[in-house]
């Protein structure tokens, strides 16, 4: 019993470090200088996005591509620059933190 509920509390740890990790991920690209997690900014709320493209199987890889080309007209008039600054690896991290905002 003991060495489940220890397991438990090292697996919740190591998530919410992840969590936390992204997020700084997504400040340290200056990410959250147009988006917020739950609030419109000059572009979408991550818990918007997530809602748009909840259950669509390439989702992740068009998000990827969006991240780091750029793209417009998805959310409006305001285009959304590429970010030649993000690597792919941390594209695909970002977009994988974004997908699972509720």
């Amino acid at each position: 019993m003991k060495r489940s509920m220890m397991l438990c509390m090292v697996v919740s740890a190591l998530a919410s470090t992840s969590a936390m990790a992204n997020a700084d991920l997504a400040k340290a690209k200056n990410c959250m200088a147009c988006h917020a997690v739950a609030n419109k900014l000059v572009g979408p709320a991550y818990k918007d996005v997530a809602a748009k493209y909840a259950g669509q199987k390439d989702a992740e890889d068009k998000l990827v591509g969006k991240v780091l080309k750029g793209g417009s007209g998805t959310w409006g008039a305001v285009p959304m620059p590429a970010n030649p600054q993000v690597s792919e690896a941390e594209a695909r991290t970002l977009v994988k933190w974004v997908l699972a905002q509720k």
